[in-house]
């Protein structure tokens, strides 16, 4: 067991990030452990943007090893530790053999499985946001701005729902700075015969972005999965960026500095748009590792799910 890290003394989940001290999952979590009857604490463990590969694999074993470290969620690190770590772990899901990524680490016995969360919580959190039938009453397209493991989660979600005969956008385009992103998920994309139309366009600053906006029909979703705003400063578009009318802003980030949602809003009421967080992100994206990682129910939806969704509003409002 590598000796960076203590022995944990009792059970413990870890936020595996960048600046997990920032989270609100830091407070919310006891409050969530109390009302689940979880007799755990929360951890974070902070790694620098594409750390080196020793410490990703370092994390993982010391996990793995340790009696009392029952499991992880995993942020900004998901690509890198998986690439890093994939053969410490004893069993993966389908999703992670797919994305080649792991955002939730947790014991079966004394294996260690990986999963990849993402393509059911933002799911989730869009379930929440458009409502069933929205994509085909309004004609909306879907733009994300960022093509990388949220982003491609998001598309898996949608071409599952399209495979099935659901509501989908009638078309996505994706854009990205860096041309080895794109060719990425175009490569997933190609392996499932995806079914959707999608497009993928390189977007080096955030002038390119905003042409992409001036493509959109209205009632359209602009998604912000940069990054940008949370793990680094700034927004992927530019201060004269035209949203579609009636449309909806949605940025992955709950905090931060949050500067798309600052554009969108500043266009709100002429644009006529929804502008949307990443809050039900966030709550959807936590319950479903803890549950996970602690084997136990929590719904998605309804009495329960909205009681803790309240217990985490009052504790951010309270430590704020």
């Amino acid at each position: 067991m590598p000796g960076h890290y203590a022995p944990a003394t009792r059970p413990t989940m870890y936020f595996i990030g960048v600046t997990t001290t920032k989270s609100s999952i830091m407070k919310v979590f006891p409050a969530w452990a109390r009302e689940l009857n979880l007799n755990a604490v929360i951890q974070g463990i902070d790694l620098p943007l594409d750390d080196t590969p020793d410490h990703y694999r370092e994390v993982v074993d010391f996990i793995k090893n340790d009696p009392h470290s029952l499991g992880a969620l995993v942020t900004t690190h998901k690509l890198n530790l998986y690439k890093a770590a994939h053969d410490l772990f004893d069993g993966v899901g389908r999703d992670t053999e797919l994305l080649d990524e792991v955002s939730s680490i947790s014991k079966r016995g004394d294996q260690l499985w990986g999963h990849a969360m993402d393509p059911v919580t933002s799911g989730l959190a869009l379930e929440g946001i458009v409502p069933d039938g929205y994509w085909a009453r309004t004609g909306a397209e879907l733009l994300l701005l960022g093509a990388g493991g949220s982003a491609l989660a998001l598309t898996l979600y949608l071409h599952n729902r399209a495979k099935a005969g659901r509501d989908v956008p009638s078309r996505i385009v994706v854009t990205n700075r860096r041309e080895a992103r794109l060719r990425e998920m175009r490569a997933v994309h190609e392996r499932l015969g995806f079914a959707i139309p999608v497009e993928y366009h390189l977007a080096p600053e955030p002038s390119a972005n905003d042409a992409q906006l001036r493509t959109l029909a209205p009632g359209s979703v602009v998604v912000n999965a940069t990054g940008l705003g949370k793990d680094r400063p700034g927004s992927p578009l530019t201060d004269d960026a035209v949203f579609p009318g009636r449309g909806i802003a949605w940025d992955f980030n709950y905090r931060g500095d949050l500067v798309f949602l600052d554009q969108a809003r500043a266009r709100q009421e002429a644009r006529h748009l929804r502008v949307v967080d990443g809050w039900l992100y966030f709550i959807h994206g936590w319950t479903r590792v803890i549950a996970e990682v602690f084997h136990i129910d929590i719904p998605t939806q309804g009495p329960a799910f909205e009681r803790l969704s309240r217990i985490a509003r009052h504790v951010t409002q309270e430590n704020a």
